[in-house]
């Protein structure tokens, strides 16, 4: 059983990170306005949160410029022209995954740079990679992360392999991705366990991005905090790909940590987050969500099913199974 104090005391290692404009541009191709992001950027300050993540950095050979709001690129200079010389007490981030990334060229010195932690993001097949990634971000002088994506499929001890890797490469936090919503609190309590482990061997923190598939983002979070896991991710009222994410009103209003506000949240989420969505960009908690987080499968195939206007659940459903 959980400690009381750990889920009634605050911790002061614990650090939100806000992936609002990262996760969320995966719903609407990362066309967000420019006052969206200013707007976003002040309410985070105003709210404590600690760290705000604004895109990725993409590769424009893959990538059509043409076909994605500048978030999936994040230049510095886009950066800046939200945040000027960010005189403020928040970090900014961006996520840089492994294979869709000109990693060498498109991230300079941090010193030139306004961005202050480089987000790797990488399957366990990748590893290798991200490892070259951590350590170039490393040597240019940011803080680094890894997002170790889809461990619901992966093997124990693979897993352990990779952290063992990341342990010995200077990445300061290892992250737990439920990148299909499919996972469960107890599963979360024995693979943070493992994590934990590891990040006590090498000195690193760990951290959690959760989907709400099962509507179990939150839940999730909160068993992980519990377990000992500082960094945590949220979105603005949960926006993200498919389900989305554990909600950062949720995240902030259970947090004892007095520099968090949660007033900024829904004053941000009241001016922007409803006019999406009478605008029609659709995120958030959906039978289709569910059943492919039950069978543990990448949502890409419900996200599909609601660009789609499909109503048909169950017969989706059998073209799950079928294929599982």
């Amino acid at each position: 059983m959980k400690e009381i104090s750990k889920l009634m005391d605050y911790r002061s290692d614990v650090r939100v990170v806000d992936a609002t404009l990262r996760d969320g541009g995966l719903v609407n191709d990362f066309y967000f306005t420019d006052e969206f992001v200013k707007d976003l950027y002040r309410a985070n300050v105003k709210a404590g949160v600690d760290y705000m993540e604004f895109g990725y950095k993409a590769s424009k050979e893959m990538f059509d410029e043409n076909k994605f709001g500048k978030w999936k690129f994040c230049s510095d200079d886009d950066i800046r022209a939200i945040v000027g010389d960010n005189d403020t007490g928040l970090k900014l981030a961006v996520m840089a995954d492994v294979g869709r990334c000109d990693y060498k060229t498109d991230i300079v010195n941090q010193s030139e740079s306004p961005i202050d932690l480089i987000r790797v993001a990488t399957y366990l097949n990748t590893i290798p990679t991200a490892v070259d990634m951590i350590e170039d971000a490393a040597k240019k002088g940011y803080e680094v992360s890894c997002n170790i994506m889809a461990i619901s499929n992966a093997q124990e001890s693979d897993l352990a392999v990779a952290l063992d890797l990341l342990g010995k490469s200077p990445a300061d936090v290892f992250y737990i991705v439920d990148s299909y919503g499919s996972l469960y609190p107890e599963q979360i309590a024995r693979i943070a366990d493992v994590y934990m482990n590891f990040a006590a061997k090498y000195g690193k923190k760990v951290g959690i991005h959760a989907h709400n598939n099962q509507q179990l983002a939150f839940a999730n979070t909160i068993e992980a905090v519990g377990d000992g896991v500082d960094w945590l991710d949220g979105t603005y009222a949960g926006m993200g790909r498919g389900a989305g994410n554990c909600a950062m009103e949720l995240l902030i209003g259970f947090l004892r940590n007095p520099k968090y506000n949660i007033a900024p949240v829904f004053r941000f989420i009241e001016k922007h987050i409803t006019k999406l969505k009478e605008d029609h960009v659709v995120w958030g908690y959906d039978l289709q969500y569910l059943m492919t987080g039950l069978l543990n499968q990448h949502p890409r195939t419900a996200i599909s099913f609601t660009k789609e206007n499909r109503q048909d659940y169950f017969e989706f459903y059998k073209e799950l199974i079928e294929q599982d």
